[in-house]
């Protein structure tokens, strides 16, 4: 018998909405599973099952009137714990801002609950979400449910440890240089950083971003199915609710449905020159071969334009806009991990002129226009996620070797946000017990090219089950 926590989002909210099984059901099946699997990941770090049972209660009300509870009625999610959601604190992993509550809710927390979620818990980050690795002195560290000696992935790792688990069916997460696609990657799972504008998110709690962050950073959801991801966006993506009006300036009103394309993809096996292990390469192969069944004229092509230079840029508008600030900040904190990021590109940010930002955004002009006039050709460019198999958890702290390592490994990652492209990891099996998948990009605003494209490699009409993590290490 399949337990309701097993469910796809899509066909929860579909037997909630018959009412074939109440939303506080869900809800309370949910938390069950949080109770019996948390334990062993960390992937919640905070939860208050009293007020989610509230939430589903007022969806059965809706429906016992006849009232419309939303898209998503009554299904359980998760959300990260560096986005406001009103009376928790907004910690983003630190110690630094464990008592900073959240007076109000970001405009993404706020259109979940609109479409009928029901957030049942927040979910762990590294300390200032700065790692592809998920561990902070606040919090803890969160396990690969796969895997115990693999990292969850970073920053979105709670979320993506959560959802490969049964904890909520898809998780909100945030990317700025692969922190939803690599979690995704990592824990065996399907993620989606949406375009630039797509979704509304703004916190009112916290240090205002810098200029690289509010131009690169975006919210999506993480997932065990292509059409659980779109039914996840559809929902993020509403206009800010906010009676004062959108507080996000890059919020765009955009159809989710663009115009018809022709089915024709890229493949770029090695962007950049990166170095990609034989198991990312085959996965690659085969992935391109799954869209050609599918009716997709796939071409190999070389490389992808400007692309060390996208990642250079990234790292520039990234840290380059109060460098010696959030050194600052990470020093008062301690936190090893982010230490180690601050302390890599130390020397780096001392050789970068005082106008690094606008000459950062001349350059990101310039290498956005190039990607574009490639996806005119190609509306679906895929390549890797990362270069290697999902590192061993805690790799980037063994030394400078093994630190560029990762970063040389994770280059398409960093320089996706620069150019405000939407992206998709498309979970695609595994090697051993490691997950592997593939990386799909399309034009600015075409998520629905790429979950079409998804969907094909992925055979959506079997979605990933939840794993029992207390049967890995």
């Amino acid at each position: 018998m399949t337990e309701l926590w097993q469910l796809t989002a899509s066909d929860l909210a579909a037997r909630i909405r018959r009412r074939e099984v109440s939303a506080r059901e869900a809800a309370a099946a949910a938390l069950a599973r949080l109770d019996e699997v948390n334990p062993a990941i960390n992937a919640v770090i905070d939860h208050r099952p009293e007020r989610a049972l509230a939430a589903a209660g007022r969806i059965d009300a809706a429906l016992a009137r006849g009232d419309d509870p939303g898209p998503l009625a009554g299904v359980p999610v998760t959300v990260k714990v560096n986005i406001d959601q009103k009376g928790f604190a907004t910690t983003n992993g630190i110690r630094l801002q464990m008592d900073l509550v959240a007076q109000s809710n970001s405009p993404v927390v706020d259109n979940l609950e609109r479409a009928g979620a029901v957030i049942i818990g927040r979910t762990n980050t590294p300390a200032f979400s700065m790692r592809w690795f998920t561990t902070n002195q606040l919090h803890g560290d969160t396990r690969n449910p796969h895997d115990p000696a693999l990292t969850p992935g970073g920053s979105s790792g709670g979320a993506a440890a959560a959802v490969a688990s049964g904890i909520g069916a898809f998780a909100h997460g945030t990317d700025i240089a692969g922190s939803i696609r690599y979690p995704a990657y990592a824990c065996g799972l399907h993620g989606l950083r949406p375009s630039i504008g797509r979704v509304a998110a703004f916190n009112a709690s916290g240090p205002e971003r810098g200029i690289g962050a509010q131009i690169t950073a975006v919210s999506g959801p993480i997932g065990r199915s292509m059409a659980d991801l779109r039914l996840a966006v559809a929902a993020m993506a509403q206009p800010d609710p906010s009676p004062e009006g959108p507080r996000d300036p890059w919020w765009c009103p955009a159809p989710l449905d663009g115009p018809d394309l022709p089915r024709r993809a890229a493949l770029c096996l090695r962007p950049g020159g990166m170095k990609v292990v034989p198991e990312v390469e085959a996965a690659l192969i085969a992935a391109g071969r799954a869209l050609e069944t599918a009716g997709w004229a796939v071409e190999t092509i070389d490389d992808l334009p400007h692309m060390r230079e996208a990642v250079e840029v990234q790292i520039q508008l990234w840290l380059g806009d109060g460098f010696d600030a959030l050194a600052s900040t990470v020093a008062q904190e301690g936190d090893p991990g982010a230490m180690t990021v601050i302390d890599s590109f130390r020397e780096l940010a001392k050789s970068w002129p005082g106008d690094v930002v606008a000459q950062a955004l001349k350059r990101r002009a310039t290498i956005a226009r190039a990607w574009r006039q490639l996806l005119a050709r190609f509306p679906v460019l895929m390549m890797p996620t990362s270069g290697e198999l999902p590192f061993r958890d805690g790799l980037d702290l063994a030394g400078p070797d093994s630190f560029r390592r990762v970063w040389d490994a994770q280059a398409t990652q960093i320089a996706l946000p620069l150019v405000g492209l939407p992206g998709l990891n498309v979970a695609t099996g595994f090697a051993g017990r490691a997950p592997l998948g593939v990386q799909l990009v399309a034009a600015p605003f075409r998520e629905d090219v790429l979950l079409a494209a998804g969907a094909a490699i992925a055979r959506d009409d079997a979605p990933i089950m939840p794993i029992d993590p207390r049967g890995a290490g």
